[in-house]
């Protein structure tokens, strides 16, 4: 159901790195986590880039939407100097360059495809049609010494809050596992499971309850949390049997988590 690395950064590298950046994954990897979780949207051109919130403010300066915005202007976009001025060189990345360096250095990825409202299908099979092609390049490359030394690298698995951008990733790369993304208590939630072929649940785990947890292992699926940063908190709901979640405390939660 979950055979996928139990703690995993959140958007790469939690409170330690500007998030969503290459600089995030390399600091995720520096605290031995084996797992990431990003964020996936598109340009104005179509191109998938690392980005959490559609119009620029907080992690990106000045006004404008990523959605009017090419993808050779985000990535020459500063996107870290809102954690520290001391890394105003740190650019907004293209997806298929973290894809890249997740996959050779060995680092799952829990790819949230995070679409711009209104891009819903455009960007659930866009993402999942350039993931499939990386993924074939790349299992057809000799193997890196990182990765050969790597617990064996995995397919990623997509994740979404957006149905319809989950359906056109599964129309796009059925091959590759899909967790939906709830972050209440939805009635219907084992119906869109099963109308997604999803693997596992994936939910907020302030609403998260014993008895809900009991009933989606029981169903068969995995089930992933988000946004642990306190160790009390993670081994209770481990205690339920969640299979893994995220976290930005990566200073306070250790990747291997008893």
């Amino acid at each position: 159901m979950w055979p996928y690395p139990r703690i995993v950064a959140h958007r790469g590298g939690g409170k330690l790195a500007p998030e969503n950046t290459l600089l995030a994954m390399q600091c995720g990897l520096q605290y031995g986590f084996r797992g990431v979780e990003f964020d996936v949207m598109l340009s104005k051109d179509g191109v998938p880039v690392l980005m959490h919130d559609p119009e620029f403010g907080r992690t990106v300066a000045g006004k404008g939407n990523v959605a009017d915005s090419t993808a050779a202007q985000l990535l020459m976009m500063d996107a870290g100097s809102w954690f520290d001025p001391r890394f105003s060189n740190v650019k907004v990345p293209d997806y298929e360059s973290i894809f890249r360096y997740c996959y050779q250095h060995g680092i799952w990825m829990n790819v949230e495809i995070k679409p711009v409202p209104g891009h819903e299908e455009e960007t659930g099979h866009v993402v999942a049609q350039a993931t499939a092609r990386m993924l074939k390049e790349l299992q057809n490359e000799p193997q890196t010494s990182a990765t050969l030394s790597s617990p064996v690298v995995r397919s990623p698995l997509f994740s979404s809050f957006s149905f319809t951008a989950l359906t056109c990733a599964k129309q796009s790369a059925p091959e590759i596992a899909r967790g939906y993304l709830l972050d209440e208590y939805e009635c219907n939630w084992l119906s869109s499971l099963e109308k997604l072929e999803a693997r596992a649940l994936h939910t907020n785990h302030k609403y998260l309850t014993t008895t809900w947890a009991k009933e989606i292992k029981a169903a068969g699926y995995g089930l992933f949390c988000y946004t642990v940063n306190e160790i009390e908190r993670a081994r209770e709901i481990l205690s339920w049997g969640v299979d893994g979640f995220c976290t930005d405390r990566l200073d306070l939660i250790p990747p291997d988590l008893a």
